[in-house]
């Protein structure tokens, strides 16, 4: 009986972490083009990366990078959100964005409000950048393969 009232009284801590890692900034995500973006712990940042690339999409190589050498690289698998500081399951903050359409790099946050994710890419001070909404995508999206 005393395993059975320990076993019932985990179930509340483990909906919780299920619920926390279902609902947080953690996970896919698809953007107003239509590419899905997995954000997911690296280390203990977040970071975030494409995964799955829009049919509607511009071109599949980073064609914009600054890096001449970098613009044939594909843009399946590229990690575009890096060192991300998590604040809360909600929100993360100082990261870096790269914009694969301008290849240019911003200083960004993120925060998840219901099923959309807010991620503010701006230079300088937060005032001087803008928020892209993003809205949940399914666990099991296909995945492109680089």
């Amino acid at each position: 009986m005393n395993l059975f009232v320990r076993t019932l009284a985990l179930i509340p801590v483990l909906l919780a972490t299920a619920w926390g890692q279902s609902t947080g900034v953690l996970g896919n995500w698809t953007n107003p083009g239509g590419s899905t973006i997995h954000i997911y712990r690296c280390g203990s940042a977040i970071c975030a990366k494409l995964i799955a690339i829009s049919k509607d999409a511009p071109g599949r190589v980073d064609a914009e990078n600054p890096d001449p050498a970098l613009r044939g690289r594909s843009l399946c698998g590229l990690v575009i959100g890096r060192d991300f500081e998590s604040v809360s399951s909600s929100r993360a903050q100082d990261g870096k964005l790269y914009d694969p359409k301008s290849g240019k790099t911003y200083t960004g946050s993120m925060t998840r409000e219901g099923d959309k994710l807010k991620l503010r890419g701006y230079v300088g001070i937060p005032l001087f950048g803008r928020t892209e909404t993003w809205s949940r995508a399914p666990d099991n999206i296909a995945a492109c393969h680089s």
